[in-house]
């Protein structure tokens, strides 16, 4: 699997190298600023893009622009996006993109090499993953909603996971439950919250995203 990373921090940047090649990816490019990423990913076109939320120049949100603005050329480039912070506007931006497979993540998750890897390999492959702490503040952000009031603590729970890329499996392994109960409360969510229920994992997490950030 090839990977471009754009980290502007030479000590996070080498580090993600090595991780990422021990455990198989091969990283055509590390690049350190917006307009370096755009020829990287124009170049080498790679299975994925990790990326800073703020690069040289500017500092802001140049990384994830860069990215967006590659996608549009690149249909589908998979964009795995990496913040000091949890910045719900940069989640929005990303999410509303729409455009391919896309993850969120604070930085110091990378520090969990197992669960930073699979997180890397979903996104290559066409899923989303959203970090816990990302989830949470739009759960917050939408706290008064009188949908979100309705749903149990339970489907709060199941929720806040399937937010964050997990599967029906993943989710019973998680609060200890069947896949058959997990279904029924994710059933009960998309009712109360009014969203059309989904089987593709991809899309159900999609459909509940889009409806935490309206």
């Amino acid at each position: 699997m090839r990977i471009v990373i754009a980290e502007d921090l030479a000590l996070l940047r080498e580090g993600l190298i090595r991780i990422l090649r021990a455990n198989g990816f091969e990283v055509v490019e590390a690049v350190d600023n917006g307009a370096a990423l755009i020829r990287a990913l124009m170049t080498h076109r790679p299975d994925v893009a990790i990326v800073d939320v703020r690069l040289p120049p500017t500092f802001t949100d140049e990384g994830l622009r860069s990215a967006v603005e590659a996608r549009r050329q690149i249909p589908g480039l998979p964009i795995l996006v990496l913040s000091q912070y949890v910045e719900q506007i940069y989640a929005r931006e990303l999410m509303s993109d729409r455009a391919g497979a896309v993850g969120y993540l604070l930085k110091d998750r990378v520090t969990d090499v197992g669960q930073f890897i699979d997180n890397v390999r979903q996104v290559a492959a066409g899923s989303t993953v959203m970090d816990p702490d990302v989830v949470s503040a739009l759960l917050t952000h939408r706290a008064a909603d009188p949908k979100l009031l309705k749903l149990s603590p339970r489907e709060h729970e199941v929720l806040a996971l399937m937010a964050q890329g997990r599967s029906n499996a993943a989710i019973a392994t998680r609060i200890f439950v069947t896949e058959k109960t997990v279904s029924k409360h994710s059933y009960n969510i998309f009712n109360k919250l009014g969203l059309k229920p989904s089987e593709d994992d991809n899309r159900r997490i999609l459909a509940v995203l889009a409806y935490l950030q309206s």
